[in-house]
């Protein structure tokens, strides 16, 4: 049986495939090893995932069966070796008799996106970060610099160009009007929560919803073509063949701003094919055909 994870800070989906090829759907708190230790995640794979995949009627009793899994675990954080090892210490105390293969977010992606052909992948959901895939392996990355240097076409990257028009009074009034009785955060409250608390870079793709809503309005529309226009000009323009294959997207924010993202893409020469909300179900179907 085959045990799939994709999983990012905040959550993890889970995909068992079993020995007739049913496919069985499962999410814990997000499994990250730049901030979980091994314990930590142990933990959550004991306390999260075991007693769901119990209680599904319809899963295999591998957990008191003891059965050996094929684990392919793509997680954010999984770049490194070191941090990967994190992850696969836990996997291994907790599927003592499995076979663990830990990649990248980045890989999976590719893997869910572009299957076994060559193409360019992207994830743009709070961040940001691209690659070009050979149909086998990641051949080029334009490693993502984060919210503050770069992140370009992120949710972090449209909150922050949103709210930098707000703190310098350029939205349309009626617009910063329904933002302020949203929100109800005064210019002070922004400030802090972007230079004094902990993780800004949620804060500021928190708002990304809020524009989605007013996605209508001519304003909005402009301001995500030129952070969709940026994302191209400094990540998606430089791969030397990017008008030779075609770019596929996964994230909330490639999928729910799909239309403008393909716009740009156009004015660009680049072709887009694919383009989902999470990597999972690409992923399953990943394995499914190599099973």
């Amino acid at each position: 049986m085959i045990l799939i994870a994709d999983s990012g800070s905040t959550k993890t989906d889970w995909r068992l495939i079993d020995e007739n090829k049913q496919i069985h759907q499962f999410s814990t708190q997000g499994i990250n090893p730049y901030f979980n230790s091994t314990e930590h995640i142990v933990s959550v794979l004991k306390s999260e995932l075991i007693p769901q995949l119990k209680s599904d009627p319809s899963t295999p009793l591998w957990v008191t069966d003891n059965l050996e899994f094929e684990i392919h675990f793509y997680g954010a954080g999984c770049r490194v070796e070191d941090k990967k090892k994190i992850v696969e210490k836990a996997l291994s105390e907790v599927f003592p008799k499995s076979k663990i293969e830990i990649f990248s977010d980045m890989l999976g992606a590719a893997h869910s996106l572009c299957g076994k052909n060559a193409g360019i992948a992207a994830i743009l959901g709070t961040g940001a970060n691209t690659c070009y895939y050979d149909g086998k392996n990641i051949v080029e990355n334009r490693t993502s610099t984060g919210y503050i240097l770069g992140d370009e076409g992120s949710g972090a990257h449209i909150g922050k160009t949103f709210i930098q028009a707000f703190l310098n009074d350029e939205l349309p009034k009626d617009l910063a009007d329904r933002f302020i009785a949203r929100f109800k955060l005064s210019k002070d409250d922004i400030i802090d929560a972007v230079y004094r608390q902990p993780m800004p870079n949620r804060f500021l793709a928190s708002f990304s919803k809020f524009i989605y809503q007013n996605v209508k309005e001519q304003f909005i529309i402009d301001l995500v073509a030129n952070c969709f226009h940026q994302f191209f000009d400094k990540h998606i323009c430089k791969y030397e063949k990017h008008k030779e294959v075609k770019l596929s997207c996964t994230g909330s924010v490639a999928f729910y701003y799909s239309n403008i993202l393909r716009a740009v893409a156009l004015e660009k020469g680049v072709s887009i094919d694919t383009i989902t909300e999470t990597p999972i179900a690409g992923l399953t179907l990943y394995h499914l055909g190599e099973s």
